[in-house]
């Protein structure tokens, strides 16, 4: 939990196309926040080990490789950055073939406490508080965060919505590859997809990204007020 009163940090989870990246960014840029996108963080140890010729199949292969990449990320909600090993990784951590590959590397338990220190750290250094999304940020990553949304979605709605930030692609295969990460992400052994006990749902299945955003903004604004 945050230090001061102004200071807070705001944890959002929940499976892709709910709308977790674009609401986080714009609520930590309307209240001074840090942000951090922690999926990001495991695009870009997935990248870095295909680029390493990592077999990703391996889970041991893996986890003997996921102590070696240096990953920053940066902390500014308007242009979140992230290099791996000194390079720009922002691009390249977008391909399908990170896409396809991320929730197989990220089930590992050795990448997983690797990934997860790095964020705990990020979001301790954070003094005028932090909006971290991901998909275990409330359960495991930041158990004692200030406020815990959890944002859920119809999978059509998440599916059109993914679709549509692919440029174009198929909606009914976004659906089954969006419902196939939802079944890798939940069932994994370490840190699960899950809905932390105390955290908000907000469906925004009908909601535009404004509506979602103002929601959310009001709750934290609810949380510092009753501090």
């Amino acid at each position: 939990m945050s230090d001061t009163v102004d200071s807070v940090i705001v944890a959002i989870d929940g499976p892709s196309g709910t709308g977790k990246s674009s609401t986080s960014k714009a609520v930590a840029a309307a209240l001074g926040l840090n942000y951090l996108d922690t999926g990001a963080q495991y695009r870009a140890i997935t990248w870095w080990m295909i680029s390493n010729g990592v077999d990703v199949a391996d889970p041991a292969a893996i986890a003997t490789a996921a102590g070696k990449p240096a990953i920053v990320s940066g902390t500014d909600p308007a242009a979140p950055a992230i290099t791996v090993d000194g390079v720009d990784a922002s691009g390249p951590i977008r391909t399908p073939e990170v896409t396809a590959k991320v929730s197989a590397v990220s089930a590992v338990p050795e990448v997983r406490a690797r990934i997860t220190e790095l964020q705990r750290s990020i979001a301790a250094a954070a003094g005028t508080g932090i909006v971290v999304e991901g998909r275990d940020i409330g359960t495991t990553v930041l158990p004692d965060a200030d406020l815990k949304i959890f944002l859920t979605a119809s999978p059509e709605a998440r599916a059109a919505r993914r679709s549509g930030e692919l440029k174009g692609a198929d909606v009914a295969t976004t659906k089954e590859a969006l419902i196939k990460r939802d079944a890798a992400d939940s069932s994994r052994k370490t840190s699960p997809l899950a809905k932390a006990d105390d955290a908000v749902e907000v469906d925004t299945t009908a909601l535009t990204l404004k509506q979602v955003v103002e929601c959310v903004v009001t709750l934290v604004e609810e949380k510092r007020a009753a501090r």
